[in-house]
């Protein structure tokens, strides 16, 4: 077993408290300024006050931007919960000509930066799409999130397929039970918990885009993301924007935890 000095286990634990003073301290910043009476955020709050709040609760552009972004977001998941599943069995199961290549392809979306990915949907949608008359719209935005979305599925999915014992599968059909029966009764509960966790994963990436929702989003569309970037140009109003960013680290909070318990779920089987 590894054994460190008493120097190292300084050195590393001086670390790790930098580490997490550096990520927690900010958002500690965060919710105290959604408290904070002033106008303009700042540090140490002096004065205390729940207008913001009140604000940020009743603004309805902040209403239709959670919905933008919760409506993309689901839709996007469910999505890439499909076809990342059918990729990880096709891929998984079946050995064809250029398995390699189309796995690549499904998993470079997830490698290139943002920008290129949102520069080359903007192109597609209004530059060949929209001369011959298909108008994607909000549909475009949604396809634009599932193109990486996919690969957070499938990433979890086919990890699982790949430690899946085939022999489970085949006992069942000798039993009796259809191809349908052994994928509800036997595959799926073997990797359920990656589908979940690939699921909540593409849930958040997709909630928290920035860069591809601004070159996909119609005119007039906003997402949460995108209403919180076109606020921070407004300092007098910035503290709304605390509150709502206080609101989502607190509903973060919910998926992390059930997507830990999902993978911790599909690492103990």
């Amino acid at each position: 077993m590894l054994r460190l000095g008493r120097g190292a286990k300084i050195t590393l634990s001086v670390i790790a408290a930098l580490v997490i003073i550096s990520t927690y301290v900010p958002l500690v910043v965060i919710v105290m300024n959604s408290f904070n009476a002033n106008r303009v955020a700042g540090w140490p709050v002096m004065n205390f006050s729940l207008e913001w709040w009140e604000k940020a609760l009743t603004n309805p552009a902040v209403h239709a931007a959670v919905i933008n972004s919760v409506v993309v977001a689901a839709c996007a998941t469910v999505i890439a919960l499909i076809l990342g599943t059918l990729a990880s069995f096709a891929l998984q199961r079946f050995k064809f000509f250029g398995r390699e290549v189309v796995n690549l392809l499904i998993i470079l979306p997830i490698t290139l930066p943002g920008i290129v990915t949102g520069v080359a949907l903007s192109n597609t949608f209004y530059s060949v799409l929209d001369p011959i008359g298909i108008k994607v719209g909000y549909a475009g935005m949604i396809i634009a999130h599932a193109t990486f979305c996919v690969v957070m599925v499938f990433n979890n999915v086919i990890a699982r397929l790949r430690r899946m014992n085939p022999n489970l599968e085949e006992a069942s059909m000798d039993l009796g039970a259809s191809i349908g029966q052994t994928f509800r009764m036997v595959t799926f509960p073997q990797f359920r918990s990656a589908f979940i966790a690939g699921g909540l994963l593409a849930f958040a990436l997709s909630f928290d885009e920035v860069v591809v929702t601004i070159f996909t989003a119609p005119p007039g569309v906003e997402t949460l993301p995108l209403w919180i970037m076109n606020q921070m140009a407004r300092p007098n109003e910035a503290n709304q924007v605390n509150v709502v960013a206080t609101i989502i680290i607190v509903l973060s909070l919910i998926p992390v935890y059930f997507s830990q318990k999902a993978s911790a779920a599909a690492d103990a089987k």
